[in-house]
């Protein structure tokens, strides 16, 4: 929010705004940015060393990069096809249109369980973290797919404590009341 533009009523109607939303919707938002104004003074500065197309670039090989990785769990056996009966009605639909993941946010538990383990120090942040923040096991494991989506960004084989730390960083912040408490 603009500081010159600023509303009469935050943060009051903001809070009150997200108490109307639930904590499992909340739950399944993965990215939450605050994006202030930019102003004349950032406007007039350079632009950034690295471009649209650059960033473009590294999601493409980053995706390429899970995409393989997955194919190769789906060679060694360790993705399983799902078998629909078919008096099994609507459960049989869904399970028709299932495909196999092709990207970190496809996977299950069991799959992100062993490509995404954190390094011992990122373990030990998110365990604070989801005890600090009482973070759920969806909360969790939303976590480690946006933290092994930001190691493929890196080009990281490994899912480090800095790529917990910025997961972490994007989930939802916490009213100020839940903060207080």
């Amino acid at each position: 929010m603009e500081p010159n533009r600023a509303c009469g009523r935050a943060p009051r109607c903001g809070l009150d705004y997200q108490g109307k939303i639930s904590g499992p919707l909340l739950d399944r938002i993965d990215l939450c940015i605050d994006v202030p104004p930019v102003s004349a003074a950032d406007l007039a500065l350079p632009p950034p060393a690295e471009t649209s197309a650059d960033v473009a670039a590294r999601i493409v090989a980053a995706r390429a990069v899970q995409r393989e990785r997955l194919e190769e769990f789906d060679r060694k056996g360790k993705l399983l096809a799902v078998e629909a009966d078919e008096t099994a009605g609507l459960l049989a639909d869904r399970v028709r249109n299932w495909s196999k993941p092709r990207c970190n946010a496809d996977t299950d538990v069991a799959v992100l369980a062993a490509i995404a383990e954190p390094d011992a120090e990122g373990r030990a942040l998110l365990t604070r973290a989801a005890e600090r923040l009482g973070l759920s096991a969806r909360a969790w494991h939303r976590t480690l797919r946006v933290a092994r989506t930001l190691a493929d960004l890196d080009g990281s084989d490994a899912v480090r404590r800095l790529h917990i730390a910025e997961a972490l960083s994007y989930r939802r912040p916490q009213p100020r009341q839940a903060i207080a408490a």
